[in-house]
């Protein structure tokens, strides 16, 4: 079916189907140019009263597995409940796409909002869907004592609150001590950098010298422990390269990064890499280029899951760069839409043999894209 786009341009309607796998695929929740992240978010429930409730947990758990996504499948659990009842498929797709112990609290957060859009109660987590109860019952099994109290932050739904609202029966009596750990406010505090360091930065050190030199130590154990998950160890290369750790140290974290296993098991979406290539390239230290590249090769291992296609199939990528893609793509970020095109643009060219590329905004150019140097 014909229809029109934002540049008042004709262009073809996606079935319901495909228009909301691409809605969710692509949705970061955030404002872009041509729609708000409330448009894109009352488009998706739209969608959602369109379409089979079978289809919609299945791209639930293909977002959340597949995909790698955290916070459009919680989205999609709690607005197709609203939705659909009568049996335990919302059940058995909210214990799926659970993948970690703070998605319990962050989709019963997500909940309350959703859940005051049509009643206004005092109780802001009233009529909890005894389909998402019972997912989220089967989820408190999944995590032990350090996953619990890792993720067990003051926000607007606490860990605590969940085990209230949810009432999980325990699988055997050691979870249920965990359980009454959380009732109690007495999980033992994990070893974690962010404890770590929020530890070391309630000393007080005479000398800046000396300061220094403790962080410098306690980055150094935290990498001989092996405790920093990958995510982490990109959104700390500034800290840690700062803090001047020893060569050794830099070689392990380098050796970690671009490590194939690693980086396929991180489950990392590409401009992960380039927001950590962009934090330390500035930065006066010895061992930033060799950072940048253990960074170069990570995002070509990330790549090796494209498919590609062979030489007997000609590729046109075009990259969009028009004033649409000229903004962050979150308020938090120094990455561009625009970064993102390129950086997945070359990505794919890597991963073909016949490749027209080109960037088009007003006009259309073409660029040959290479095939190194993706982050710079």
């Amino acid at each position: 079916m014909e229809t029109i786009n934002h540049e008042n341009t004709l262009a073809y309607r996606l079935s319901d189907e495909w228009h909301l796998y691409a809605a969710v695929v692509t949705a970061s929740l955030s404002d872009k140019f041509y729609e708000t992240a409330a448009d894109r978010l009352e488009l998706i429930r739209s969608l959602i009263r369109k379409t089979d409730p079978m289809f919609v947990a299945r791209l639930a758990i293909y977002a959340r597995e597949k995909m790698h996504l955290r916070a459009i499948p919680l989205v999609l659990a709690v607005e197709l409940a609203q939705v659909h009842s009568g049996d335990a498929l919302i059940s058995k797709m909210t214990s799926r796409i659970i993948a970690r112990a703070d998605e319990i609290t962050e989709l019963l957060a997500y909940y309350q909002i959703a859940n005051e859009r049509n009643y206004k109660k005092k109780k802001k987590l009233n009529r909890l869907s005894k389909q998402i109860q019972a997912g989220l019952k089967s989820a408190f099994n999944k995590f032990d004592e350090y996953q619990f109290a890792k993720y067990n932050r003051n926000g607007a739904v606490t860990m605590r609150d969940a085990l209230f609202l949810v009432h999980p029966k325990a699988k055997d009596e050691a979870q249920q001590l965990i359980f009454n750990k959380i009732v109690e406010n007495k999980l033992t505090v994990p070893y974690t950098w962010e404890t770590e360091l929020s530890a070391l930065g309630q000393v007080k050190f005479e000398l800046v010298e000396t300061k220094k030199r403790a962080f410098a130590d306690k980055w150094e154990e935290l990498i001989d422990s092996g405790k920093i998950g990958y995510m982490a160890l990109l959104r700390n290369l500034r800290n840690i390269l700062e803090a001047g750790v020893s060569y050794s140290h830099i070689q392990r974290v380098c050796d970690t990064l671009c490590a194939k296993q690693n980086v396929l098991n991180s489950k990392q979406l590409p401009f992960r890499f380039l927001t950590a290539y962009r934090e330390i390239l500035k930065l006066n230290s010895d061992f930033t280029s060799k950072v940048e590249q253990s960074l170069e090769e990570a995002v070509r291992v990330a790549a090796a899951n494209i498919a590609g296609f062979d030489n007997s199939t000609s590729v046109l990528i075009a990259c969009d760069v028009s004033g649409s893609m000229q903004r962050p793509i979150s308020p938090q970020s120094k990455v561009m839409n625009y970064d993102i095109g390129l950086m997945l643009g070359m990505l794919l060219k890597s991963r073909c043999k016949n490749v027209v590329s080109g960037i088009f905004g007003d006009k259309w150019k073409i660029v040959n894209l290479p095939d190194y140097g993706i982050l710079s």
